[in-house]
């Protein structure tokens, strides 16, 4: 099939696409638009660290998909960027029962020609611009996103440690919806946080207002009866795990596997050197990242048992904790010294006789990324802001169960999840976990690839006796690594259509963008 019929074909495939699809209810009253000065509102909420990370990445790729399809293109051709490489296969789009038919396109220098088809087929017009408000933090802000709820309003876990923050996290819920009803969106995408997103869905889909889930709710995990709820309320689900499809095509809901955004993230460039002078690190020692979560309940149950095992670990390592979008700073400070003043009254680590941090290391200060320290007995902890570069430096990691865990597969650092909750918390969820495993990469991989201690288990003891089996050289540790590998080729995705997974995820946004045309009155 030449260039120009895999060009129509595209094309023909999405405009007949459209028909059937749910549009916004239509009036005589409708206001009239002028189509090339008009706007486009997306409503977008991301509840959690990584899911605003996703979300300023997709919104990123989202203004650079519209700014494409605004481009002309040469009579006959389908953009310079693309190159025809093979012939048709089937990729999958937003209507996972019609694939289309498309030549693959290897991307160079901007996005493919799947993204303009998708813009030319009529959604959204080609001058209209994309205008983002709702949840998120500092990153969506940079990405041009107008934040109504900071996603640190909503940065808490567990069953029963969710109670007590209930009346804020319902006022962050209606301040979102009441500005979505002043703004009227013409799109609403939903990224992770199933709590709070669930019910931002159900009043966006009465509303008549489409509807995207883009880092789906892990259901498949506990609580399956809940699918129900995006079978009803979400137009399409867009999956990060390769897994993920199937189960969710199995209860009926449209989901496509558009591969991990986190999978499309070049390695840190900053050498090993630069980045020890940088944060005051010594170059000659090995690195343990220690990561105990992105919340603040997280960190108060975690970072404990995660200082004590630093502590047995003692000086022949640097220890280097990221502080998450969702945390500040100040408080990582507080909490490590908060520790240290527990291990001072007890005069060892709980439960342990080994020294203290401070007294193994021979050290007494936290060193956070702006150079001021303050004197603590856990020795030397340097606080770094991003997590990539520190996993990519480091030799293992002590890693709380949840994003973190993938980062640290896609650096291909060997690290021991550990994870704890209130009793309460665990004696109520544990009997609804329907899984074999805690940590992501396990349940991708579909084996253990790396130690889980969870709960009970979590101890200074049993972690340092899982580190020592992976920080030497040797079988233990090349076979984890091998996993690692695979599992980051996993997250990938397809590659044929040379696009990144934000991309992938624009495309598929942008053909559920109702055309001025079809806007409700008053949008």
């Amino acid at each position: 099939m030449g260039e120009l019929t895999s060009r129509a074909l595209r094309e023909e495939t999405l405009v007949q696409s459209q028909k059937g699809r749910n549009s916004f209810p239509q009036s005589p009253t409708e206001r009239t638009h002028d189509p090339y000065n008009d706007s486009v509102r997306i409503l977008i909420s991301a509840g959690e660290a990584s899911g605003e990370m996703y979300g300023a990445q997709l919104i990123e790729a989202l203004r650079r998909a519209v700014s494409s399809i605004s481009q002309p293109e040469p009579s006959g051709s389908i953009g310079p960027e693309a190159q025809v490489l093979s012939t048709p296969r089937s990729l999958p789009h937003a209507e996972a029962t019609a694939p289309v038919e498309m030549t693959e396109l290897s991307r160079v220098g901007g996005p493919s020609a799947e993204i303009r088809s998708a813009g030319r087929a009529g959604r959204p017009s080609p001058h209209e611009s994309l205008n983002f408000f709702g949840v998120g933090g500092a990153r969506m802000r940079a990405a041009g996103c107008d934040t109504i709820v900071d996603t640190k309003d909503l940065a808490v876990v567990g069953i029963t440690e969710v109670i007590s923050h209930l009346p804020r996290i319902y006022g962050c819920y209606r301040k979102l919806i009441a500005e979505a009803d002043k703004r009227r969106p013409d799109l609403a995408i939903v990224i992770d946080s199933p709590s709070f997103n669930w019910r931002v869905a159900r009043r966006m889909h009465r509303r008549g207002i489409p509807v995207v889930y883009y880092v789906c709710p892990q259901f498949w995990a506990w609580r399956q009866g809940r699918v129900r709820l995006l079978r009803k309320y979400v137009d399409k689900a867009l999956v990060i795990f390769p897994f993920e499809e199937k189960f969710y095509r199995d209860c009926g809901v449209d989901a496509t596997f558009i591969g991990h955004p986190l999978a499309s993230l070049p390695r840190p460039t900053v050498s090993r050197a630069n980045y020890a002078a940088e944060h005051h690190l010594n170059s000659d020692k090995s690195w343990i990242t220690l990561m105990p979560g992105s919340r603040v309940t997280e960190v108060q149950k975690n970072l404990p048992g995660i200082l004590e095992s630093a502590a047995r670990l003692g000086s022949a390592y640097e220890y280097l904790m990221p502080v998450a979008p969702t945390l500040d700073r100040g408080f990582l400070e507080r909490e490590v010294s908060l520790t240290d003043s527990l291990q001072r009254q007890k005069g060892k680590p709980s439960g342990a006789k080994a020294p203290s941090l401070g007294a193994a290391c021979g050290t007494t200060k936290v060193v956070p990324f702006h150079e001021t320290t303050h004197e603590t007995k856990l020795g030397f902890i340097h606080l770094v802001p991003e997590a990539l570069p520190a996993l990519a430096h480091s030799r293992a990691g002590i890693i709380a169960s949840g994003t973190a865990t993938v980062e640290a597969a896609l650096m291909g650092t060997p690290f021991v999840m550990v994870y704890r909750v209130t009793p309460l918390t665990y004696w109520l969820g544990r009997p609804r976990v329907k899984v074999p495993h805690f940590a992501m990469v396990n349940l991708i991989a579909g084996r253990e690839v790396v130690p889980e201690l969870v709960q009970h288990d979590f101890t200074a003891e049993n972690v340092v006796a899982k580190l020592g089996q992976i920080l030497p050289d040797g079988p233990a540790r090349n076979e984890i690594i091998e996993g690692l590998t695979a599992v980051r080729d996993s997250l990938r995705g397809t590659s044929a259509d040379g696009l990144q997974p934000a991309e992938r995820a624009a495309a598929m946004i942008l053909r559920l963008v109702p055309h001025t045309g079809e806007r409700r009155p008053g949008s």
